[in-house]
């Protein structure tokens, strides 16, 4: 891995010493962590063939990110924000899979590649505890009324760039909120600037690592693959008119300017249906009144009963301890796939309309169920409108989130030691 020339401090015995690059509230950031930041990020450089800006303007821009990492994590600690182990394996095992790979090859696989696997799964937690906060602080605050929707869904009807995906990376100078016209005026200034530069041949990443204040800024901007219909706003806009490789001049919005670049563009197919089912059940949950068996042995009691000619939707309204079906007569409406448990998914796909299963057993309780029916549902529209407020949100999130980086910035106190 590569080394800046300012990666390592040495005691008189030629042992490495670890310092403080920055004072943060409570907390601080270490040289050690800003070195291997800044290493991280020269070996995925030299990689891809990316120019970087000299090494001190690319060291203060790791320092600023890891502070306003910092800051964000002591909030996150603040609101009792927590990634358990079975949660973070989870997410690193669906990576494993993604891969091609066994979860428990892993750590050999990472050391083959020079990776420290504790180290990634720290970095991986604190990935996690970060996007919680950020749902939490900004997304979950975002309001979405019924006429945004209703009025995106009309936008979007008969519409290209709804029917495919793109690849984009993104440039952003910011102002501040407060921002004068004579500071919009400078930063329209460099973002133009910077468009020319890019159209005469200059490489975007490059210019995305130097110049933008955007979260992905150090990865050269890239923002990966987005489905047309959950681009911002901004983006939605300005892509339709695009071709791959090409750059956008500077779009404006309240928090500065951005430079959107299409690396590549897929078709898709709108059209959407799911596998319904339609399942009645009734539950009885062991508790400290009624014991594993008792509750099991009530299960099998009424699947004697419902067998034996009584009503399913009686027995259920007067046994069944699940509180969001027993008043109907443990009806669940159409369902999805993956809306149970494993074990009740399990069995509800291998049962045949309108037979009784055997009681079985889930983390909630002893069941028995019935499928009522089976339909392929379209759930084209439904999808529109779920979509619609994840656009919405998307159009109003970029901005929120800059408004939301910056208050809690300046509400620090920050003291540089580089």
């Amino acid at each position: 891995m590569a080394t800046t020339p300012l990666a390592r401090e040495l005691s008189e015995t030629g042992q490495f010493i670890d310092g403080v690059a920055a004072i943060v509230n409570e907390g601080v950031v270490l040289t050690s962590e800003l070195n291997r930041q800044q290493d991280l990020i020269i070996q995925r450089a030299t990689g891809q063939n990316m120019q970087l800006p000299p090494a001190h303007e690319l060291r203060e821009q790791v320092l600023e990110r890891l502070i306003l990492e910092e800051i964000q994590l002591q909030r996150a600690d603040r609101v009792g924000i927590q990634i358990a182990d079975q949660m973070l394996n989870t997410a690193i095992a669906q990576i494993a899979e993604n891969a091609g790979v066994k979860f428990e090859d892993l750590p050999a696989i990472m050391a083959n590649d020079g990776i420290d696997y504790a180290e990634y799964r720290r970095d991986m937690r604190k990935q996690m505890i970060l996007e919680q906060l950020r749902r939490i602080d900004v997304v979950n605050r975002i309001s979405v009324t019924p006429r945004e929707i209703q009025q995106c869904v009309a936008d979007l009807e008969d519409n290209a760039v709804v029917n495919s995906r793109f690849n984009l990376s993104h440039i952003f100078i910011s102002v501040a909120g407060s921002a004068s016209a004579e500071e919009y005026a400078a930063a329209e200034k460099e973002a133009n600037e910077i468009y020319a530069r890019l159209q005469e041949g200059a490489e975007f990443g490059a210019l995305a690592i130097r110049y933008s204040d955007g979260d992905t800024a150090l990865e050269g901007g890239n923002l990966g693959w987005r489905p047309g219909d959950q681009l911002p706003t901004l983006f939605f806009d300005v892509v339709g008119n695009m071709q791959e490789g090409e750059v956008s001049k500077p779009i404006r919005a309240v928090s500065g300017y951005h430079l959107v670049k299409i690396n590549a563009v897929e078709g898709v197919n709108q059209k959407s249906t799911n596998d319904q089912t339609l399942v009645r059940h009734i539950l009885v949950s062991p508790n400290q009144i009624i014991d594993e068996q008792t509750a099991k042995q009530r299960l099998e009691d009424a699947y004697k009963r419902i067998t034996g000619g009584e009503d399913f939707g009686e027995v259920a309204k007067l046994l069944s301890d699940d509180p969001g079906s027993a008043n109907v007569g443990g009806e669940m409406g159409w369902t999805d796939p993956g809306t149970f448990v494993p074990e009740f998914e399990e069995v509800a796909s291998k049962l045949d309309i309108a037979v009784l299963s055997e009681p079985f057993r889930t983390r909630f309780g002893w069941h028995i169920l019935e499928v009522m029916d089976r339909r392929v549902y379209d759930n084209t529209e439904d999808l529109k409108e779920s979509n619609c407020v994840q656009r919405v949100r998307n159009g109003k999130l970029n901005n929120e989130m800059e408004l939301w980086t910056r208050r809690i910035r300046d509400e620090a106190y920050v003291e540089s030691r580089i």
